[in-house]
């Protein structure tokens, strides 16, 4: 079982430069100011997070992938659902 990354964000996305899924989802959030963190699963030292990304989505390394700070994750969300995730953990 992989270790689920420790993050202090409300949102945390992982992501890829390459990937254009990714890119949607953050040209979304940046356009509503929507507030997360970033992890780029291709950066040097991230063999632990690629690995718990395999782990949730059934041994695919899928991004986005995207934890929140209360443990739950999702994979390729929509904006609006990590908006109102991002709500609900911020008590907006």
């Amino acid at each position: 079982m992989a270790t689920t990354p420790e993050t202090t964000e409300n949102v945390t996305i992982f992501f890829a430069d390459w990937c254009p899924f990714c890119k949607r989802l953050l040209s979304a959030l940046n356009r509503t100011e929507t507030p997360h963190a970033l992890v780029d699963v291709e950066a040097e030292g991230t063999e632990d997070i690629n690995e718990w990304i395999k782990f949730v989505n059934d041994g695919n390394r899928i991004v986005p992938t995207v934890l929140y700070f209360d443990g739950t994750h999702v994979t390729n969300p929509p904006a609006s659902e990590v908006r109102a995730k991002y709500a609900e953990l911020a008590g907006e």
